[in-house]
């Protein structure tokens, strides 16, 4: 099979990574890419918000599937100019993925199917979102209605964070994802992140991680798009696995269904487990990032057998196939991400490093020139690895990380430490 994915991150490294392990993998194109993957796959230039140009591409090169990896195609409408051309395509509609481009859209689908969420509540002008504040007091949560690539969250603990925050999305911080503004519940206990596979018709468990959001260890710092996952998630036992899947997962995808907009592809639930139940946080509608690392890493070759069952609407006959096993991706990040960073700073010592089943590292915000790999983003690197145990994974992990000469990038070195103790 000829096979097109969509992205240039991380996840999109790590899902390059799994098909390529497939034997159904013939010929692997990715776009745009970045210098990790050109070493494994074919990258080409193109406009991946564009679904004409996509559709075109496809088209040329006799592409069989495209997998959408980011959110943005995903709100462009991409996925249904591809369905529309007559490929296979592993991403929901415009319409569908709704569940993460509009914070209050979910909320209401929420609330109608009874899906159990913190209270909310959304406000289109800063006066008014202020004068709630006054009222509901902190802790609580603020939230940019519209995308805001996994930067759109304050959880404020004070009321003059939260003031400031709302002060912030209103005033442009976010641009047009903050235009309106979405005030949550703060919800205390423990975050964990539930990954399903969905063909309109079928819902297929995918497995469990845990992301660290705050930039520092000890979950100190402010909220980035992920500064390392693990998998599975210790948190989410059987029971609470069930229950999220039957309580919030199965209602949301028959509220939608019901409306006339059936979800096909992968739905991240984002959720906290308070006193021993789960409540959603949020959905998004494509992989976590890192928790794609740490899942591609545990599934493997299977991966992509999984993501073709759900484009082709063949769910029922899938079913992953787990290894006692956990792997662990810690991210390097260049200094002052999650706020304004360098560019274009050099990282010595990758060439050196193990390409294996077992560890590997991959590659989000980089680029090659001269031969030399350079950061050109805000989270460059996702150091990936898997064990018999998660503190064998750990230690492989950091063992990796502690050989990469780069200055100018930090990470996390407490990842996995709520598993772990």
């Amino acid at each position: 099979m000829n096979i097109l994915i969509l992205g240039s991150g991380g996840r999109e490294h790590s899902l390059a990574w799994a098909a390529l392990q497939n034997p159904k993998c013939d010929k692997l194109i990715v776009a745009p890419g970045n210098a990790g993957i050109a070493q494994i796959a074919e990258c080409a230039a193109l406009d991946i918000l564009d679904g004409d140009s996509v559709a075109t591409f496809a088209s040329e090169n006799a592409i069989d599937i495209v997998i959408v990896g980011p959110e943005a195609p995903l709100e462009a409408g991409v996925s249904d100019r591809l369905r529309d051309s007559g490929l296979a395509v592993f991403g929901p509609s415009m319409a569908a993925a709704q569940l993460e481009t509009s914070k209050s859209f979910t909320k209401t689908i929420c609330d109608a199917a009874g899906a159990p969420t913190a209270a909310w509540a959304r406000f289109d002008n800063e006066a008014e979102a202020l004068a709630h504040l006054d009222q509901t007091g902190a802790p609580i949560v603020i939230k940019a209605d519209g995308l805001a690539a996994g930067k759109g969250v304050v959880v404020a603990m004070t009321l003059d964070e939260a003031r400031a925050a709302v002060t912030d999305m209103f005033g442009g911080q976010f641009g047009e994802a903050g235009a309106s503004v979405v005030i949550e519940e703060f919800m205390d206990g423990e975050e964990a992140s539930f990954f399903v596979l969905v063909d309109g018709t079928t819902l297929l468990p995918m497995g469990t991680a845990q992301d660290h959001k705050r930039a520092f260890d000890g979950d100190e710092g402010p909220n980035t798009g992920g500064m390392g996952a693990y998998s599975p998630a210790p948190c989410m036992t059987p029971e609470i696995t069930e229950a999220a899947l039957e309580r919030i997962v199965r209602p949301t995808m028959e509220e939608m269904a019901r409306r006339g907009t059936p979800y096909s592809g992968v739905l991240f639930v984002g959720l906290m487990i308070v006193d021993g139940a789960p409540k959603l946080v949020e959905y998004n509608c494509r992989f976590g990032d890192p928790e794609c690392q740490a899942l591609m890493m545990r599934l493997g070759a299977q991966a992509f057998d999984l993501i073709q069952a759900c484009a082709d609407g063949r769910l029922h006959e899938a079913s992953p196939n787990w290894a006692d096993d956990h792997a662990i991706s810690v991210v390097l990040a260049t200094h002052g991400y999650p706020g304004d960073y360098e560019k274009g700073t050099e990282i010595r010592g990758l060439s050196g490093l193990p390409e294996t089943a077992g560890e590997i590292v991959f590659h989000a915000g980089t680029t090659e020139r001269d031969g030399k790999i350079l950061a050109t983003g805000g989270r460059v690197l996702n150091v990936t690895a898997r064990g018999d145990t998660l503190e064998q994974a750990r230690d492989r992990a950091y063992s990796m990380i502690d050989r990469i000469d780069w200055p100018e990038g930090f990470c996390r070195r407490d990842i996995g430490w709520r598993a772990l103790g």
